[in-house]
Order: structure tokens, then C-alpha cells, then sequence
């Protein structure tokens, strides 16, 4: 019996006592977290079920309805598999509950929605709903060496893929955010060409593409958007 399973077998007699008090108390309190639950064993998904009624700002939902979707497999390899049939039903943030090293697959764990992972070895209630209200408000919780893989894996696609296009982590062209900085500086047309060595009828032909690329009205909604994206 793993770890993670006898954290939820000695809360599980307790907790069916409570239970329907902590269904009482949840019915006169606005459930905050919508939380769908996801388990190859049993066990643990009962155990983590409970929790989550326990919590009177927390509900068990569907699936399709959840805000976050807890997902505890056996492998890697299955949770991939797992992630990507729940990615076409669900919109909700992922937390993923495992005890396998995940630094190779974490970039496309991310792409299937998964916004935090707790190592089985490690886990506890307070853990877990901790986890939850901190994705469910937008968060992440990565452990360290998934955090550090992450990089490596954007460094590798900024340097492999982006740079040899010319394109920046924001899928914009280092002469594109050249030409926002000039017009966010308040300069002229003329001016930015001056400065980047480039022909004024350049310079135009940038902004224009980038602006009808994106659907941006004019300049200022072009800065604005830059801003938003944090280039400027």
C-alpha cells in the first residue's frame, strides 16, 4: 500500500462520520472550488473525494464542470494519455498526484492543463487542499526539479526554434518589438528608422503586418498590447 494510500485509509472510517455534517456545511456555504477527482485506485479516490467534502468551500464536481481536476495514476504514461482525454472535456486546471519523475514529460503535461504536482511520497490533506484553492485562484505548485525543467525546456525552444525565426517567446519578431519600443517611446516613424537603420517604409510595413497579424486597431492599441504581454 502506497503512502498516499494509507493517508487516505486512516482518514477514511473518521472522515464517513463526519461526512454528512461536512455535507451540512457545505450546503449553507458558497462552494468556492468546483473539484473533479480522477483515480485509477479506489481508495485513494474516495479518500480524496471526502476531503473535498469536508471542505465547505470546496463541491465534487463533473469533469466537464470542474474548476480543478485531480488526477492520480499509476504511470506516466497512462497519466499522458489520461490528461489528454480529459483535456477535450474539461477546462478546468489540472493537479496531478504522482510518484514518478516527470522532468521529460512536464512540458506536455503543461499543454494538458496540469498547473501543479505533489509527489505521492510527500502528500497529506493539507497539501492537497492547499493545492487546490492555490490553482483554483490561478496559482502553480511545481516541486523544484519540475520548475527547473520547465526553463530548460523554453530555453531550448527559444534557442532551437524561436531564435533561428527571428520570433521572441511572445510570438512576435525581434524587429517587431524593436518598433514597439520606439512608438512606446513616443518616437516618429521616421525616427524609429533612423534609429534601427532601417528605411521609414520599412518601419511602416512592420507595424502594419504586426497590427493586421493581431487585429489591432492602431498604435495605441498596438503599445497596449505589447504592455499587456509584458514586452514593454
Amino acid at each position: 500500500m502506497t503512502i498516499l494510500q494509507n493517508h487516505t485509509a486512516d482518514h477514511f472510517h473518521s472522515s464517513t462520520r463526519t461526512a454528512s455534517k461536512g455535507h451540512k456545511e457545505q450546503d449553507t456555504a458558497i462552494a468556492t472550488f468546483r473539484v473533479a477527482i480522477h483515480a485509477s485506485d479506489k481508495l485513494i479516490r474516495e479518500g480524496l473525494a471526502i476531503w473535498v467534502q469536508q471542505e465547505p468551500r470546496m463541491s465534487e464536481s463533473d469533469i466537464a464542470d470542474a474548476d480543478v481536476v485531480a488526477v492520480a495514476e499509476d504511470t506516466p504514461l497512462s497519466t499522458l494519455d489520461t490528461l489528454r482525454d480529459l483535456r477535450s472535456n474539461a477546462s478546468g486546471r489540472v493537479l496531478l498526484i504522482s510518484e514518478y519523475e516527470w522532468k521529460r514529460y512536464m512540458a506536455t503535461a503543461v499543454r494538458y492543463g496540469v498547473r501543479a504536482v505533489l509527489w505521492r511520497g510527500r502528500f497529506s490533506r493539507k497539501a492537497f487542499l492547499e493545492t487546490i484553492r492555490t490553482i483554483g485562484n490561478g496559482g502553480g505548485v511545481l516541486p523544484p526539479a519540475l520548475q527547473g525543467a520547465l526553463v530548460e525546456e523554453f530555453e531550448r525552444i527559444r534557442e532551437h526554434v524561436l531564435a533561428p525565426r527571428d520570433l521572441t517567446m511572445h510570438g512576435l519578431t525581434s524587429r517587431e518589438v524593436d518598433v514597439l519600443h520606439g512608438v512606446a517611446d513616443g518616437l516618429s516613424l521616421e525616427e524609429i528608422a533612423q534609429k534601427l537603420a532601417y528605411s521609414e517604409r520599412t518601419i511602416k510595413n512592420i507595424l502594419y503586418q504586426f497590427m493586421k497579424r493581431l487585429g489591432l486597431r492602431n498604435r495605441a492599441h498596438a503599445v497596449a498590447y505589447a504592455i499587456r504581454l509584458g514586452i514593454i
